[in-house]
């Protein structure tokens, strides 16, 4: 059974982030009632429908929780990773799978993956976007969770990798 939202809550989207339910519509589609989700992205403002049914097969999940947070910080905080020593386009792709997902986790582990390795060497300029876009999705979701202002969770990240 799917997850029932209502105007007003905050829901992650993957590859977008944080977005408000800002509308629940009903619509005839085809001789049968759909019910749709009218999303608004936190920050950049887009706008996206989803069908409820679709919602969670989609990646459509909840803000994540004080456990969840927890265990993000212990995955950012494992430096102990081996690195990587595919060719950056390989290892973009599967970044880009990772942040596809919407999984908190998944979005955390290439955020750190790409803050060890910008340590250790140059980025490409896709994996440098890549790092901005998993450290954004990151610390937005958390300011939304925590509510605190991303400046400070930004802050408090990036702290974990200098």
């Amino acid at each position: 059974m799917e997850a029932e939202y209502e105007i007003g809550d905050k829901v992650v989207y993957p590859a977008h982030g944080v977005a408000e339910i800002c509308a629940i519509e009903t619509k005839l589609i085809g001789g049968s009632k759909l019910r749709f989700y009218h999303l608004h992205v936190l920050g950049t403002g887009l706008k996206i429908i989803v069908p409820m049914a679709k919602a969670e097969e989609n990646g459509m999940r909840p803000i994540a929780d004080e456990a969840a947070i927890d265990e993000l910080y212990d995955l950012l905080r494992d430096h102990d990773v081996t690195q990587d020593r595919q060719t950056w386009n390989r290892r973009y792709r599967g970044f880009m799978e990772k942040i596809r997902t919407g999984s908190l986790f998944d979005v955390g582990e290439v955020y750190r993956d790409l803050s060890l390795l910008k340590n250790t060497k140059t980025l490409s300029h896709g994996e440098r976007q890549m790092l901005a876009t998993a450290r954004t999705l990151v610390v937005r979701e958390l300011s939304t969770a925590r509510s605190a202002p991303e400046a400070q969770i930004a802050d408090e990240l990036d702290s974990m990798f200098k």
